[in-house]
């Protein structure tokens, strides 16, 4: 179902980016899952080719571009797997904006150019081993010394942390602020700095090649130039930035969902049972027709929440809801579809593995799907 907003100019975006994830991503893929990382020379062909941040101003590399190429990006390199995507979208569309909004020229001429060419690899550090919904309880600390802010404190389950170059930082500049929730900084820490240590990558149940890690922060030592936006100011620009979140991993649920059905789908037509092929029986049939439903209203759904994010509405309530009905939705296609492909959807030869694997979290991460409803039901003033 195409999207009414995408131009003939999006759609040879698209081609050209598909071109090349045929031919430098989709050959090579199985290999990332099980080296448990996308290599970096991947990621400078992405930038070189000008699919990395294609939003970011041409003054600083970038392509000036509307959220419809972001959308069609999160789509594409969905359909090669969600390890990959999951890393290089939260880049391209979720930590770098951080920087395009709320950075200083000085900051944006620094690292915009690089982001935009994949020589710069970023991340975000929110949650911590003993926070993740509520950031307003974080313990990182960074307390300011002149020209620095020495920063203490744990992250962890940071996707990008082991390949990162810059992280931005959720951390206290006011441990003692009240409400807590305006004590909460964003500062940017580049990879060699001072007392930042990259921790343990962390192994998952699924999404193999995107690396999750951990970032230790031990009297780590970072100018004061590296603050992004004002201080104490942080929570407002996280609520405000985890709408496009949100809305980026609604997409790539939505594209998870219509994959596993079209690899169903084609493998019932071809799976003989009883003289005939599986597709014939009237339970495949309801099944298959149950979720073809399902995620057309998905889709419909999401082209219209991404029209009008694009044209910069206040969609707090539409992206939550999107978020967590679409990635509850493709959680139970992954059940339907492994269970229509039978013994051979638990073999990991059998795409269906991978993918059944990778999506639960997806109903966790960025908000979970209780969040979600919180953050709805706020929204009614229920």
């Amino acid at each position: 179902m195409k999207a009414p907003f995408l131009t003939d100019e999006h759609e040879l975006f698209r081609s050209s980016l598909r071109k090349m994830l045929e031919k430098e991503a989709y050959p090579f893929y199985k290999e990332w899952e099980q080296n448990r990382e996308i290599p970096r020379e991947f990621w400078l062909k992405m930038g070189e080719n000008g699919f990395l941040c294609s939003w970011v101003d041409e003054k600083y590399g970038g392509l000036g571009s509307d959220f419809g190429y972001s959308m069609i990006l999160n789509e594409e390199l969905e359909r090669v797997g969600q390890g990959l995507a999951s890393g290089m979208c939260l880049h391209s569309e979720i930590v770098s904006p951080y920087i395009s909004a709320l950075g200083t020229e000085e900051q944006k001429q620094k690292w915009l150019p690089g982001c935009v060419s994949g020589e710069i690899i970023t991340a975000i550090a929110m949650t911590e081993p003993g926070a993740g919904s509520d950031l307003a309880h974080i313990k990182t600390t960074a307390k300011r010394e002149g020209e620095y802010y020495i920063l203490n404190g744990e992250k962890t389950f940071i996707t990008n942390a082991v390949k990162a170059d810059l992280a931005i930082v959720v951390c206290k500049t006011d441990p003692h602020a009240n409400p807590p929730h305006k004590g909460v900084s964003l500062i940017a820490v580049e990879a060699g700095t001072e007392g930042f240590k990259k921790g343990k990558k962390l192994e998952k149940i699924g999404m193999h090649s995107g690396e999750t890690g951990e970032l230790i922060f031990e009297d780590a030592k970072v100018p004061v130039a590296n603050l992004i936006g004002e201080e104490g100011k942080g929570f407002y620009y996280l609520m405000k930035n985890l709408q496009q979140e949100r809305l980026v991993v609604a997409i790539q649920c939505q594209v998870e969902a219509e994959e596993m059905l079209r690899l169903t789908i084609d493998y019932v037509k071809n799976r003989q049972a009883f003289g005939q092929s599986v597709s014939k029986f009237q339970n495949t049939q309801f099944k298959i027709a149950e979720m073809a439903t399902e995620i057309d209203i998905g889709r419909s759904y999401l082209n219209g929440v991404v029209e009008r994010h694009i044209k910069g509405a206040d969609l707090v309530k539409e992206v939550s809801m999107a978020k967590w009905w679409i990635s509850e939705m493709a959680k139970r296609v992954a059940s339907q579809c492994l269970q229509l492909h039978g013994g051979y959807g638990y073999m990991e030869e059998y795409e269906i593995a991978r993918r059944y694997r990778d999506i639960p979290v997806a109903s966790i991460y960025a908000g979970s799907t209780e969040i979600m409803k919180t953050i709805i039901a706020k929204q009614l003033n229920l």
